[in-house]
């Protein structure tokens, strides 16, 4: 593959009534993940000597919203064959809309592949598409299952359809990828020939997850991991007994850095305008943003994404606005427009653990950034304006505009650290294990 290209989703027929095997067995025997992981101690000063060995990766759904997980994948998935498993969920399902709508999703997806055998669908990536070495299942499985029974027969019904796909694949010495802890029991079930964690939030403190399964399927996973790759440093203190790397996330320097058009539905009132985009969910400091939107009515406040918690203390402000989710691509079109970049989290275990795609982008943007005081600023707390109340934020505010120009400090900053670095990195490990 070249580098402006990335693979071809695919969808497959899994025929449950074809009796397959796989003959290749696991290297290690990890069917009870009771085993210690090789010694991985110098993992960081190995070399690049081995050809890149081919990944089963249980992620989240691809195409869904970005992810660590699938930065990284798409560029390693340029030099080797990746068999993609959407995700199985950290929670078992409720009667809700939101986990009615998603089962339907998963139905219509399963459906759709056994109606067709060799139905390709392309995903689109910022204009980029993949070739036929990165094949995406939609299984058909049971979340997070809790009883011993229960969470036998799913492994055994999830390994059956992937070992269908695999059996026509021929992987080279796959290396088995977990980014979501409930996909454990497959361990030593695909015959892989090592198992990767990568560890990028800090499941515990997520909303919406059932933390006593997912703590439990973390701590069998990290026991027989050969590898554990961990994007922020308290993650990495979590295994520190066990053979982990640190890998920050990355940036698509060349995407939010690079002059974009600004966005149509951005204010045109000629005001100073502060900006967020992500998720407006309940680490947001709403009280921190109500202060300070008060005290400033002559500026806008930009904030895109979905909402999931009760905004009504912000819309009350007619210089708010709430724009719906962007695609990534676009993102750009409003960070590199508006006055200020804003990182107003709340600080609690969610964010003391996070790495946010943002942080990166934004300063990739080079626009001025406010932020409340999270560990992951500390590689560039001289670069960003830090607050701890509404006054400071106020003041910072201000200041921003006094500097409303490109600071091609903010850029040189993460020039280098882009996901096609965080993958050249990460392939080193992977394909040395």
């Amino acid at each position: 593959m070249t580098d402006d290209t990335i693979p071809n989703e695919q969808s497959l027929n899994l025929n449950l009534n074809q009796n397959l095997n796989l003959s290749a067995q696991c290297h290690l025997n990890r069917n009870q993940c009771d085993l210690k992981p090789r010694d991985n101690s110098q993992l960081d000063n190995r070399q690049f000597k081995k050809s890149p060995r081919d990944l089963i990766v249980f992620g989240e759904d691809w195409g869904g919203q970005p992810s660590s997980t699938q930065q990284l994948i798409k560029h390693l998935a340029r030099n080797r064959k990746v068999v993609w498993i959407n995700s199985i969920g950290l929670r078992q399902p409720q009667f809700c809309k939101q986990d009615i709508k998603r089962l339907w999703q998963k139905i219509s997806a399963a459906m759709a592949s056994v109606m067709s055998n060799k139905q390709q669908q392309t995903v689109n990536d910022n204009h980029n598409h993949y070739d036929n070495n990165f094949v995406v299942i939609n299984p058909t499985t049971m979340p997070a299952p809790r009883a011993a029974i229960t969470r036998y027969l799913a492994a055994q019904l999830l390994a059956y359809q992937i070992r269908q796909v695999l059996n026509t694949s021929r992987l080279h010495q796959p290396v088995l990828w977990i980014s979501l802890p409930t996909a454990v029991d497959i361990v030593g079930k695909l015959g892989e020939s090592a198992v990767v964690y990568y560890c990028c939030d800090d499941f515990n403190s997520l909303e919406g997850v059932d933390h006593h399964t997912v703590s439990q399927r973390e701590q069998q996973l990290a026991n027989c991991a050969d590898l554990i790759l961990a994007t922020s440093d308290l993650l990495h203190a979590k295994f520190s007994n066990k053979p982990v790397v640190t890998v920050e996330h990355g940036v698509d320097f060349k995407l939010f850095s690079q002059p974009s058009q600004r966005a149509s539905d951005l204010p045109t009132n000629n005001n100073p305008t502060a900006g967020y985009y992500g998720s407006i969910a309940s680490w947001l400091d709403l009280e921190l943003l109500q202060q300070t939107i008060a005290q400033l009515p002559n500026w806008n406040f930009v904030f895109i994404g979905k909402i999931t918690v009760d905004v009504s203390v912000l819309r009350q402000y007619s210089n708010v606005y709430f724009i719906d989710n962007k695609p990534h691509h676009l993102l750009p079109s409003y960070s590199q427009h508006w006055t200020a970049s804003l990182l107003p989290f709340k600080i609690n275990d969610q964010i003391l653990a996070c790495n946010p795609f943002k942080l990166r982008e934004y300063l990739a943007a080079g626009r001025p950034i406010i932020s409340t005081n999270f560990p992951a600023l500390l590689s560039y707390q001289p670069l960003i304006d830090v607050v701890n109340n509404s006054q400071q934020m106020v003041a910072a505010l201000q200041r921003a505009r006094c500097h409303d120009q490109i600071d091609p400090r903010k850029r040189q900053a993460v020039i280098n650290h882009t996901w096609q670095d965080r993958a050249n990195q990460v392939a080193k490990l992977v394909d040395n294990l």
